[in-house]
């Protein structure tokens, strides 16, 4: 059986490193100018560090794919062109485009690099594949509204072009993407398709009738309003096995704005899940849809995959993702007692850690490294001078004792245990 890639979103150096080592077999990146999701936190990826995040993903035995897919006016091309050495320079694996100037500036400056067609530009029919294969592209990303059928004929027309295909995260309500809700609602501050997309699709909204200004009715019987324009989150992880035998080459997660636990919980699932799927064709995958609503989701939903996506397909109660478990803290390094200037003379180790949501002593809590999943008890907590605490806020730089440690903690990550109820 072929392997497929798992795809992974790398928003800033730290999500690439830790997507990489919990199971990506590639990451796609993008710098603030020319991507469609501008990343404001972390350290993000520009134009002067693009290099060293490719690098990093080489490093780490990973592909890397550079993101030029903005709908481009002539002030990008202008600014993209002035950027191309900088670009060359970087050596990414695979570039993906939605635009034909984009397209054809690197063909000037970049014949030889591999073309990743975007999904924006709404691939739905092997015609349009092969039109993209004879302008010299070696992938496509196919529109996510197809049919799992359809995926399977258009690489049956043309099996000489590499098919990637969305198998979970958030979608956007318009075809593909192609939204300009964004726009109009900022005036043009916020353009969708320039990175930039404030997600009017996930507002509340109330009714007004045309004759009865200021009178505002609710859409149902809810006080929050309806969010009827919010699709639920994609989650394909029970037909891993369908996608690899309908061709497809590469599965791709969305998320390079989400946090640094969603992009590592979904790689070490998803990873964990094709791996599976190769050794044993038949084996059950229900056990990673639980682990997946583990992560921030609005409910999930198969999509188009089965051709009957309808009003279930839509999240009419939240906008934001809900994470059915809490991401606690990640581990920054490990210290021993006597390395900090303790009052103890104990060489027992400690973490040095990063809070996310607060904590408490005697907390059982489930640590997750890309080889390991366990659950385990916080015995100590202590401040930076050494003192003892019965909880540390968000945010904070504590000390913790597990009673049980993780072999692998330079990426090992907390979170509560179990799935609370009520989401997805």
């Amino acid at each position: 059986m072929r392997k497929v890639e798992l795809l992974m979103p790398a928003g800033n150096l730290e999500k690439l490193e830790y997507a990489v080592k919990y199971g990506a077999d590639a990451v796609y990146l993008g710098v603030v100018d020319f991507s469609l999701r501008a990343m404001r936190k972390g350290e993000i990826i520009t134009l002067d560090n693009l290099k060293q995040a490719v690098s990093k993903a080489h490093e780490l035995g990973a592909k890397a794919y550079l993101t030029l897919n903005i709908f481009a006016f002539n002030s990008d091309i202008e600014h993209l062109e002035g950027c191309m050495d900088i670009i060359k320079d970087s050596n990414p694996d695979g570039i993906l485009v939605s635009d034909f100037g984009i397209l054809r500036l690197l063909g000037k400056y970049m014949p030889d690099v591999d073309i990743h067609v975007s999904t924006q530009t709404n691939i739905l029919n092997y015609e349009c594949v092969k039109f993209w294969r004879d302008m010299g592209a070696k992938r496509v990303v196919l529109a996510r509204e197809l049919s799992l059928a359809e995926i399977t004929q258009i690489k049956k027309q043309v099996p000489d072009m590499e098919i990637e295909c969305f198998i979970h995260g958030s979608q956007c309500v318009s075809f593909s993407g192609r939204c300009l809700l964004s726009d109009y609602f900022t005036n043009g501050e916020r353009k969708a398709n320039q990175g930039n997309c404030s997600q009017p699709c996930r507002w509340s909204y109330k009714l007004v009738e045309e004759t009865r200004p200021g009178q505002y009715y609710e859409i149902n019987q809810d006080e929050r309003g309806s969010h009827i324009l919010s699709p639920k989150d994609l989650c394909l992880v029970e037909h891993i096995k369908d996608f690899i035998d309908a061709g497809v080459d590469s599965l791709k997660v969305e998320g390079r704005t989400k946090s640094l636990y969603y992009v590592s919980a979904v790689a070490k699932t998803y990873r964990a899940a094709i791996d599976e799927i190769y050794e044993n064709p038949d084996a059950d995958m229900s056990k990673y849809l639980i682990e997946l609503k583990k992560v921030g989701n609005r409910g999930y939903t198969k999509g188009f995959v089965f051709g009957n996506n309808d009003s279930e397909s839509y999240s009419y109660d939240i906008s934001k993702g809900l994470a059915g478990a809490d991401f606690l803290f990640e581990v920054h390094e490990r210290k021993k007692y006597c390395d900090v200037v303790f009052e103890s003379k104990s060489e027992d180790n400690l973490f040095f850690v990063k809070v996310k949501n607060k904590v408490y002593l005697n907390d059982e809590v489930e640590i997750i490294t890309p080889k390991e999943q366990f659950v385990t008890k916080i015995v100590e907590i202590l401040d930076e001078k050494g003192e003892r605490l019965e909880f540390a806020n968000t945010n904070a730089d504590v000390y913790v004792k597990l009673s049980s440690e993780p072999l692998d903690y330079t990426v090992a990550i907390a979170r509560t245990l179990g799935v609370k109820e009520n989401v997805s």
